[in-house]
């Protein structure tokens, strides 16, 4: 990890950089620390200055995206169920394929993930007030600050991070057979129903 307030460009006045992970599945618990941990730079303006900047601009497009796919890719969202709008092949076209109300309800529960993960951000950042301090005053005087000096700052993480299982650590599965019997027609099942009505 590295921490910087070190403009990169014209647009990012400082960045977090983490290890990139061989990780290819989400969970929504995961997806949503994501957009929380996104979110931390708007959060943090407004609890520190008491107003926001255009700084947001790029994380606010991520978290929107990653909200959106969950609620209509990836079927993570209760009301909307289990369904996935994403058809690659329509992925030009200018039509949508749900009702008007689906794409209001969508909307709906896009913007309330995010208000919920906005909040527990805020909360997250107010308790932890005297450390986020901490931080901001290591950023000011050395610019960088890598996992190590976080670390000495603040503390390791409450939890041990979680490792990628490799093939050879699974235990193999026995394999069962399980005879799951041929589906038979509605025409077979009423043929049989009146051969043993007869």
């Amino acid at each position: 990890m590295k921490v910087t307030i070190v403009p990169r460009g014209t647009a990012a006045l400082g960045y977090a950089q983490y290890t990139p992970k061989e990780q290819y599945l989400y969970n929504t618990d995961q997806l949503n620390d994501q957009i929380c941990m996104t979110l931390g730079g708007r959060a943090s303006e407004d609890i520190f200055f008491g107003k926001i900047s255009t700084g947001a601009q790029n994380d606010l497009q991520q978290i929107t995206r990653t909200a959106h796919a969950m609620v209509t890719v990836y079927g993570m969202n209760e009301k909307v169920g289990n369904v996935s709008f994403y058809d690659p092949q329509q992925e030009n076209a200018f039509t949508k394929p749900y009702s008007d109300d689906t794409a209001k309800l969508i909307d709906y529960e896009v913007r309330h993930l995010i208000d919920a993960a906005y909040d527990r951000t805020k909360k997250l950042l107010i308790d932890k007030k005297e450390e986020v301090e901490k931080l901001a005053n290591a950023l000011l005087e050395k610019e960088v600050l890598f996992q190590s000096d976080v670390e000495a700052l603040i503390g390791k993480r409450p939890y041990e991070e979680k490792k990628v299982i490799a093939a050879e650590e699974v235990a193999p599965v026995e394999e069962t057979s399980h005879a799951i019997p041929p589906a038979t027609s509605t025409t077979e099942q009423e043929n049989s129903a009146t051969e043993s009505n007869a």
